[in-house]
């Protein structure tokens, strides 16, 4: 299930990773500075400030009734004062129990609540646990109006017959006091994280990129198109480079040594054959010569296989020019119906289509297959043309017994041969695999599978020229 909901870009599960890091840390981090916030208020705040509410309470009442709210009002600055009757009715003691509501119209229209960014949502467990700590009848309190203040009783009055509190109380205003985490603080704090998150892109992006270039390398490596990779970024991803060059070298030496061979091999035949059928015309034995013609037939095919098989897979021997696929496969077909093979064209495609291709290439690689047809299945070999989401369709298919869907991929390996779906009389594997080659030099793709009806079928796609439209 998290498999399946992980995104399949390498880049992308590291940003996420960097991202969650960093959002783990930051949680942990406001975890820690909340615990010790919480800490340092228990055991210092509330301290410091019982022990100095409870030093103002002794100095005010040194002096007379009279001075006291000029003294705090000099004292302050003019921001401060006393409040000489009982606690207003937009004032809550936490932690104690709250004031009656008053009568009239105040009782059917409560003040509002304070708003997320309002200073007092963060005081209420300071004023509480003040209030648990002071014992000697002091009370911190509140306001609950549109104006947030901190009300502290300072001198004890009896409790009003309405169950008011009648102390003196000082006034502190708490608007200036501006919130714990401010806008611009959660402004700064965001920014800061969308900078780590490009940061992390920027750095997966540098990781990742070399990655990405050496599997379009291996794709173009499968397709039969090989291209060396620029080592770069961390360590590893340049070993992985160099790796993957010198792989490349070892696969172009094998791969220059096999056409060496397979060259070489049929060349050297070519004379050996020569002398044989010469040797054969003089002998007087007719049933001996005939044998023996079959026997070079089949070498004679065998050593074209392997010429074909060289031209094919070889890039350097392919020479494309822009080709109409609709009259070339009809000029092809005729050739093969003109000598009474059993090859006909059932279809074609209506548009006019265009490919990049050898054209001798692919004459050697309609040809394989209309033999392979013929030899191996069952005639008629039938030929047919379609476009197909800007490809072009070929479709060659017999009425033989086919391949398995299980050795079907075998089938296109050099050197394969299928000893249940095909004879091996002057074969020697070449054929499909020789097909497959051609396909993949024209950046196509080639696939086996079951006609409908019996037979096999075989399907080509090549890739039509943008300027390919118009009717044939």
């Amino acid at each position: 299930m998290l498999h399946s909901l992980l995104p399949r870009s390498l880049s992308t599960r590291m940003v996420l990773l960097i991202l969650a890091t960093i959002l783990l840390v930051q949680a942990a981090t406001f975890a820690t500075l909340t615990y010790y916030r919480k800490k340092f208020t228990e055991e210092v705040a509330v301290e410091f400030t019982a022990t100095t509410i409870r030093t103002l309470r002794a100095s005010l009442a040194e002096i007379p009734a009279e001075g006291r709210a000029d003294f705090v009002r000099r004292a302050s600055h003019n921001e401060w004062h006393l409040w000489s009757r009982s606690l207003p009715s937009d004032a809550s003691l936490e932690g104690g129990r709250p004031p009656p509501p008053r009568r009239g119209r105040d009782h059917h229209h409560p003040p509002p609540p304070p708003t997320a960014s309002d200073i007092r949502n963060n005081l209420r467990f300071f004023v509480k646990a003040l209030n648990q700590k002071l014992n000697d009848d002091t009370r911190v309190a509140l306001s609950r109006g549109p104006e947030p203040r901190l009300y502290i009783s300072l001198l004890p009055q009896p409790e009003a017959e309405d169950g008011r509190y009648s102390r003196e109380w000082l006034v502190i205003p708490l608007d200036r006091i501006a919130p714990p985490v401010a806008t611009p603080v959660i402004v700064v704090w965001l920014a800061g994280m969308g900078l780590f998150l490009l940061l992390a892109a920027a750095f997966s992006w540098h990781i990742t990129r070399p990655l990405t270039r050496l599997a379009k390398a291996a794709d173009q490596l499968a397709a039969g198109q090989p291209q060396r990779v620029a080592p770069s970024g961390p360590r590893e991803t340049r070993v992985l480079a160099e790796r993957f060059n010198a792989m490349l070298d070892t696969l172009a030496e094998s791969s220059a040594v096999q056409r060496t061979l397979l060259a070489g091999l049929p060349h050297d035949l070519k004379g050996p054959l020569s002398r044989m059928w010469l040797r054969i015309e003089m002998l007087d034995d007719s049933t001996f010569q005939e044998g023996m013609r079959k026997d070079l037939q089949d070498m004679q095919r065998m050593v074209n296989q392997f010429i074909g098989f060289v031209r094919g897979s070889d890039p350097a021997s392919y020479q494309f020019s822009p080709l109409a696929l609709n009259e070339w496969l009809e000029e092809q077909v005729s050739s093969w119906e003109s000598v009474g093979s059993q090859v006909k064209l059932v279809r074609t495609a209506p548009e006019r289509l265009l490919v990049n291709a050898d054209k001798m290439a692919l004459g050697r690689l309609l040809d394989n297959l209309i033999t392979n047809g013929l030899n191996h299945g069952k005639p008629p070999v039938e030929i047919a043309l379609d476009a197909e989401a800007g490809a072009a369709l070929i479709t060659v298919r017999d009425y033989g017994p086919g391949i398995s869907a299980e050795r079907r991929s075998e089938a296109l390996r050099p050197f394969s041969r299928l000893d249940e779906a095909r004879t091996r009389t002057g074969s020697v594997g070449l054929g499909l695999a020789l097909a497959e080659a051609i396909v993949k030099a024209h950046a196509g793709s080639l696939s086996l599978d079951e006609a409908p009806g019996g037979g096999l079928r075989i399907s080509i796609r090549l890739p039509v020229l943008k300027d390919g439209g118009g009717k044939a």
